[in-house]
This record gives structure tokens, C-alpha cells and sequence, in this order.
């Protein structure tokens, strides 16, 4: 588990974004206006927003709001967060959450306060725990979600009751896990090889709105849908599967890593 910390830490926040122009800019001001209210120790922030191929103006809106824009032309929602991860300056802690702006900066300080007690090394945001917007979450999600619970529950014994993309884990515990999944398997990857290192899994109650504009990538498309579940599985055979690589081995084999 973590060492609790006494010295101020470093941190980024990263945004995987496809065509979220509707969003963004109001998304990296309230993760600014948050930043700015936190008192766990944690200094400077870095908003890193990795635009994954969009055709609108996400890129731009970003920037304008005071983002670092990072482009991966590469499709994939695991790949664009491993760029993000990747990006810059070494931080202490990786902050990650979706650009739809869904998920509620204000309530950083929820998912920080464990990490940085040394009491968690993977503190997810739980919708399920905390509460959701009417139509926020579909059925569809809901019940992806209880299945994946259970199927971590079963392969790795880890307990958690949300998926969800709002979570917090120091970056060199992050990059030992060797992330594989590049595609809508990546969030439960991340549960699966932390729970199989022998990380302490914490979740939180958060609150989720509704998607301030733009279209879901998965949901409300029944092939989209299908076709994440399908990465899903295969994040948690093949994490069971594969060995956890040396973190220095990470940025030579992420430029070419395979999406499958």
C-alpha cells in the first residue's frame, strides 16, 4: 500500500476526449476551480486533455480553457489514456476522468484523501455507491457493470460495485501494471492488474451527471455496446494471463503496442 504522504505532491489530471467540444472547455474550467480549493497537499496540477482524433473543435476549446492538448491520432480509449499517462514531466499522481463532464472535479478531494493517507494505492469514484443523474446511466451500463463486478470478484477476488472512469493512482504504482488494453477495456484492466499485484482497491461514493453535450461512444449503440463488453472479457482473461512488465519497459513497447 502507499506511504502516507508529508510533502507536497505533484499531479495530472488526464481527459481522454473524442469529439467533446460541447464539453471541454467548461470540464478543464471546473478542474482548474477545483484544483485551485485543494488542500491535500497536492501542487501543481496538470490538465492534460488527449484529443483522440476528433473532427470538431475539442482540441482548440481545450486550449483555450487552459488545458494541455495532447494529440494521439491513434483510436482507442486505453491508448489515449496511456498517452496521457505518458505525456510530459513525471507526476505523483495520474487523475483520470472522462471529457463529457460527467464526472464532478469538485469532488477530487473524495478520491485524493485516501490515496494520499496511504490507505488505498486505486481509489475509483463509485456512481453505484454515490448517485447518478436520471438517464445518466442506461440499463445497459448498469447491468455491464454488476457483470463485470462479479466476474472481478470471481477471477480476483477484489470486491467494487462501478467501473467508473473518475479515479486516482500514484504514477509510478500505475505504469508497474503494464496496461495492455487500448480499447473500452482499459478501466476494468486497471482493476484486474491492480487486484492481482496485491494493490489495495478503495471506492468512494461520487455523484454523475448527464453528458453535458456531444454523443456516447458506447452507449445507445447496441454494436458499440457489444463490442466493449467484448474488450471487457478480454481485459480480465488477459490480464489473469499476462506477467506485469518492468515500468521501464512501458514507453518502448506503448509506440507500438498492438490494440488487441
Amino acid at each position: 500500500m502507499s506511504t502516507v504522504s508529508t510533502q507536497p505532491v505533484t499531479a495530472a489530471v488526464v481527459i481522454p476526449c473524442l469529439n467533446e467540444e460541447a464539453s471541454i472547455a467548461d470540464l478543464v474550467r471546473e478542474v482548474r476551480d477545483a484544483a485551485a480549493g485543494i488542500d491535500l497537499l497536492v501542487d501543481p496540477v496538470t490538465i492534460r486533455v488527449v484529443d483522440n482524433g476528433s473532427t470538431d473543435q475539442t482540441a482548440i476549446r481545450a486550449a483555450e480553457a487552459g488545458a494541455e492538448v495532447i494529440l494521439e491520432s491513434r483510436r482507442g480509449y486505453g491508448r489515449a489514456c496511456l498517452t496521457g499517462v505518458l505525456a510530459g514531466p513525471d507526476v505523483d499522481v495520474i487523475i483520470l476522468m472522462d471529457g463529457d463532464r460527467s464526472d464532478q472535479p469538485a469532488e477530487l478531494p473524495l478520491l485524493l484523501a485516501p490515496l494520499l493517507a496511504g490507505e488505498a494505492d486505486l481509489v475509483i469514484g463509485s456512481r453505484l455507491l454515490g448517485s447518478y443523474a436520471p438517464g445518466s446511466l442506461l440499463p445497459q451500463q448498469i447491468f455491464g457493470n454488476r457483470v463485470a463486478a462479479v466476474l472481478l470478484r470471481i477471477v480476483y477476488g477484489v470486491r467494487v460495485t462501478d467501473i467508473g472512469p473518475f479515479r486516482v493512482m500514484r504514477h509510478e504504482r500505475l505504469l508497474a501494471l503494464g496496461m495492455r488494453e487500448m480499447t473500452y477495456g482499459w478501466s476494468i484492466e486497471m482493476i484486474a492488474r491492480a487486484a492481482k499485484g496485491g494493490l489495495t482497491i478503495r471506492e468512494v461514493p461520487v455523484s454523475y451527471r448527464k453528458r453535458a453535450g456531444g454523443v456516447s461512444k458506447v452507449s445507445g449503440n447496441l454494436r458499440a455496446s457489444l463490442k466493449a463488453g467484448y474488450r471487457i472479457l478480454l481485459a480480465i482473461v488477459r490480464a489473469r494471463r499476462d506477467s506485469l512488465p518492468l515500468p521501464d519497459d512501458l514507453r518502448e513497447w506503448q509506440h507500438g503496442a498492438p490494440d488487441a
